[in-house]
């Protein structure tokens, strides 16, 4: 019995931010930081910040807009970050549950299934929002699925592709024929908003899958997964439950430190590094996997990509469909949405799985922080 992509879903957040909103917070935000620190700016003791600008973060990133959970308070000079209020746990369903209810309710009725037709949900994201019970067991019950299994996996940007080969797995294991990969992302909270290299890179989201095994074609068949990791610390959010003391140990004030701008705990990148040696290695795990399954590339009609940069985007398919490859073998929604990190790869599989034809093959692939990369093998029904 095969496996397949049955339904897939896209939770958009209510508000969008521009690039031209976003500098004009951020270099409000630099004025007041040089004014206020000026006398030591002027002795040498302290370096000036550096504005920002819509054209500069289109032409490193591609991204022209993202969407938030959030707008009022991120764009607040003096908070610069989400303020979502707490909602009391097993009364009402949290934000990061609601958000993946929503997704996980679209995929199902793409799939044209009910929540307890379902044996297991996982969610794969870059940040969960506590430790336990896990996001994943809550929206199961959001949902109304009693029975099944439910778990939450982190494996950063690469969590989706990752999620959809556990799914795989626990079916090839006998757990279950129809499990939900759930990617809930609110990156805005884990974002450093006074960092000017990177306080425009993300935005939130929550997309869903449905893997099922099936006897009847459907969907997107499940050819083949192939993940890898290899530790780097050129991405990387140290933000955790150990802060508070790793701080007062320090004798220094989490709070303040948090409110400058090249704070280490919040998301950081060098995103030089990154380009340099991720792109190659992204090129030749999909290289790889297609020589393993007796594939070509130029079999491939579709690559539904990681939106982590617009410029690693196009060098990836170069590398692999060839120099003069035709742009839309890799279609982008990072301009609209920005990075959404796990969710990423799902958005674009969403919002362009209908364009291919009948037996047509694509490759799913994800990478980010670890460094992690999945690809998986994809052909349509």
């Amino acid at each position: 019995m095969k496996t397949y992509i049955t339904g897939t879903g896209l939770y958009i957040p209510p508000y969008s931010i521009s690039n031209e909103e976003l500098v004009e917070s951020f270099n409000q935000y630099v004025d007041n930081y040089n004014h206020q620190y000026a006398n030591e700016i002027e002795a040498g003791n302290r370096e000036a910040l550096k504005k920002s600008s819509a054209e500069f973060i289109e032409k490193v990133s591609g991204i022209k807009s993202r969407y938030v959970m959030d707008k009022k308070n991120i764009l607040d000079p003096e908070i610069m970050t989400p303020v979502l209020p707490a909602r009391k746990l097993g009364e009402e369903l949290t934000v990061m549950a609601e958000m993946g209810v929503d997704a996980l309710k679209q995929a199902l009725n793409e799939a044209g299934i009910e929540a307890n037709q379902l044996d297991g949900v996982i969610v794969a994201c870059s940040n969960l929002p506590r430790p336990y019970p896990a996001l994943s067991i809550e929206i199961q019950h959001g949902i109304g699925m009693e029975g099944g299994f439910a778990y939450d996996m982190n494996v950063a940007c690469s969590a989706a592709t990752f999620g959809i080969a556990q799914a795989v797995g626990s079916i090839k294991a006998g757990l279950g024929s129809k499990i939900a990969v759930v990617n809930v992302e609110i990156t805005t909270a884990h974002l450093n908003w006074r960092n000017r290299d990177s306080h425009f890179i993300f935005g939130d989201v929550a997309t869903a899958s449905i893997i099922e095994a099936s006897d009847i074609p459907k969907g997107y068949e499940i050819i083949d997964s192939k993940l890898y990791t290899q530790f780097s610390t050129n991405i990387k959010n140290e933000y955790g439950f150990l802060d508070k003391g790793e701080y007062l140990a320090a004798e220094k004030d989490l709070y303040c430190d948090l409110k400058e701008p090249t704070t280490d705990k919040l998301f950081l990148q060098n995103g030089r590094k990154v380009f340099r040696e991720v792109c190659p290695k992204v090129s030749e795990i999909i290289t790889t996997h297609l020589e393993e399954n007796n594939l070509q590339a130029d079999e491939v009609k579709m690559m539904w990509l990681h939106q982590a940069n617009i410029n690693m985007i196009h060098l990836i398919l170069r590398s692999i469909a060839g120099k003069q490859a035709d742009p839309s073998i890799a279609p982008t929604v990072i301009d609209e949405f920005g990075n959404t990190s796990s969710a990423s790869p799902i958005i674009v599989f969403h919002r362009f799985k209908d364009k291919l034809q009948s037996g047509d093959l694509g490759v799913m692939c994800s990478f980010g922080a670890g460094y992690s990369i999945g690809s998986v093998l994809l052909r349509k029904v």
